[in-house]
C-alpha cells in the first residue's frame, strides 16, 4: 500500500471505526473486557507456534536491516517471552476495572453532593518500535480502560505484531465486544503514523513508545495531544554510605539484565569517598560482566575501560557500554543528573537516610529508586500488570503508564432542587 489516498481512506475508516466502538467500549461490562482479555491470553499461548513463525520473519529482516543486538533482543520472541505476554493479559484482566471508580466524594454547604469518576479517555493512538509484545500490552490497558486503540508497530515486529492482534481480536469476538476496539494498522508505510499524528477528528492522545527519533518525530509533528515518553537515560549514584554488597549487585543487574530496554542503567555516578574506601571494585566488576566502561577522572584509572568523550554522559546506548564518572557526594550527583538526565530513572545506593531523603526531594524524575535495580521501571514490577510505556511528561500521566493512567474523569453532581442565590 504505497497510494497517499489510498492510506488516507484506511486511515479515516480505521479512525471512524474506532470512534463508534469507543462509544461502545466506554459502557461495556467489566466482565465482558475481562472476558475479552483472558480469551486472548488463551489464544496466545494456543498460537505460540505462529506466534513464533512469525517472529522469526520478523528477526531475519531486523538482521537484514542491521539491527543492533540490544534491539535483536527486544524484538525477539520465545516461549517463555509468549509466557509473559499470556501472564501479562491475565494480570489485567484480573485487575479492578477503574471505570466508574469514585476517585473523591464530598457534600458542598449548598448540599450539592459531587462525586469525581473515573471516565475512558476515548481513542488511544500508540506507536512504538520493534518490541511485538506492547501490541498485547497496549491493546489490553487501551481495552481495560474503556479505550479503542489504534496500534502501529514497528516495521521490524510487523509479522509479531499481526500474530499477537489477531489473538487480541479473537478476545473481543468471544466478549461481543466491537473487533474495532482493539486496531493494528496493516502497513509499514510511515504515511500512516503521519496520518495518526494529525487525526485530530478520530484520536484523543498520542503514546509514542521508542527511541529518541520516534519520540521527538511526534512531538514535533503532533497535532493530537502526546504522552511523552522519553529515552530512559538511567543513572546509579553509589554514595559513601552504600552497602558494598547491594552497590555490586545492583549495579550489574541494573546495567547487563537486559540492555536494550528503557530501564538499563547508563551512568554511573560515584561518591569520591566511596572511592577512596573501596577503590575501582564496582568498575572492575562492570568490565567482568563484559561491559564497556567509558569512565572519567580516577575511574579511568581502572585498566580496560575507556576513556569518556563529552557526549557519553546523557545518552542512551541500549548495549553493553556504560558511562561512569567520580562525583563530589549527594551535590555532585544531583547536579550531573539535573544536567544530563532524562527524567526517567535514576536510583541511589546508600544506607544514610537523610541522603537518600536528600536524593529523593531534589531531584524530579518520573521514577526514584533506592537500593534497588533501574530494570525495575516497569508496569509489571509497579503491580500494574503491564504498562503502555514511561510518561517523563508533568501533565496527566507520569512514570508506568497502565490502566488507571489511561483514564479521565468526571464529576457527577447531585442537588435536592437546588438553586444558586
Amino acid at each position: 500500500m504505497n497510494d497517499a489516498t489510498e492510506i488516507a481512506a484506511m486511515m479515516t475508516q480505521i479512525g471512524q471505526g474506532a470512534r463508534a466502538a469507543a462509544t461502545q467500549l466506554a459502557t461495556a461490562p467489566a466482565a465482558a473486557k475481562a472476558l475479552a482479555l483472558t480469551t486472548a491470553a488463551d489464544a496466545v499461548w494456543d498460537n505460540r507456534a505462529d506466534i513464533i513463525a512469525a517472529n522469526k520473519k520478523d528477526m531475519a529482516f531486523g538482521a537484514e536491516k542491521g539491527l543492533s543486538p540490544a534491539m535483536m533482543d527486544r524484538l525477539m520472541l520465545d516461549e517463555d517471552r509468549i509466557m509473559g505476554i499470556v501472564n501479562g493479559l491475565r494480570a489485567v484482566a484480573a485487575q479492578d476495572d477503574p471505570i466508574g471508580a469514585v476517585t473523591e466524594e464530598w457534600t458542598q454547604p449548598t448540599g450539592l453532593n459531587i462525586k469525581r469518576v473515573r471516565t475512558p479517555i476515548g481513542v488511544i493512538g500508540v506507536i512504538y518500535e520493534s518490541r511485538p509484545n506492547v501490541t498485547a500490552d497496549a491493546g489490553a490497558l487501551c481495552l481495560k480502560s474503556g479505550n479503542t486503540v489504534i496500534l502501529r508497530g514497528g516495521s521490524e515486529g510487523f509479522h509479531s505484531s499481526q500474530a499477537i492482534h489477531a489473538c487480541l481480536v479473537a478476545g473481543l469476538r468471544a466478549a461481543g465486544l466491537p473487533e474495532a476496539a482493539i486496531q493494528l494498522i496493516p502497513t509499514r508505510d510511515r504515511a500512516a503514523v503521519s496520518a495518526m499524528l494529525q487525526a485530530t477528528d478520530y484520536i484523543d492522545v498520542i503514546v509514542p513508545r521508542g527511541g529518541k527519533g520516534l519520540v521527538g518525530l511526534v512531538q514535533r509533528d503532533a497535532r493530537v495531544p502526546v504522552f511523552a515518553h522519553l529515552e530512559g537515560i538511567c543513572h546509579i549514584y553509589v554514595d559513601a554510605s552504600a552497602d558494598l554488597d547491594k552497590a555490586r549487585a545492583v549495579l550489574v543487574n541494573a546495567k547487563t539484565r537486559r540492555t536494550g530496554i528503557c530501564g538499563s542503567a547508563e551512568c554511573l555516578l560515584v561518591d569520591q569517598a566511596f572511592l577512596d574506601q573501596h577503590g575501582d571494585i564496582l568498575t572492575r566488576d562492570l568490565l567482568a560482566a563484559g561491559v564497556e566502561v567509558r569512565a572519567a577522572g580516577a575511574l579511568a584509572e581502572t585498566a580496560g575501560t575507556v576513556p569518556a568523550q563529552a557526549d557519553d554522559f546523557g545518552h542512551e546506548f541500549l548495549d553493553m557500554i556504560i558511562a561512569a564518572k567520580p562525583v563530589d557526594g549527594i551535590e555532585g550527583a544531583v547536579a550531573h543528573i539535573r544536567e544530563f538526565g532524562s527524567n526517567h530513572t535514576d536510583a541511589i545506593i546508600a544506607e544514610d537516610d537523610k541522603v537518600a531523603d536528600q536524593f529523593f526531594r531534589d531531584l524530579d524524575s518520573a521514577i526514584l529508586m533506592r537500593n534497588a535495580s533501574t530494570q525495575f521501571a516497569d508496569g509489571g514490577e509497579f503491580g500494574m500488570g503491564a504498562e503502555i510505556g514511561i510518561a517523563t511528561g508533568k501533565l496527566h500521566a507520569r512514570g508506568p503508564v497502565g490502566a488507571v493512567q489511561l483514564t479521565s474523569f468526571k464529576y457527577l453532581v447531585t442537588g435536592d432542587g437546588a438553586i444558586r442565590s
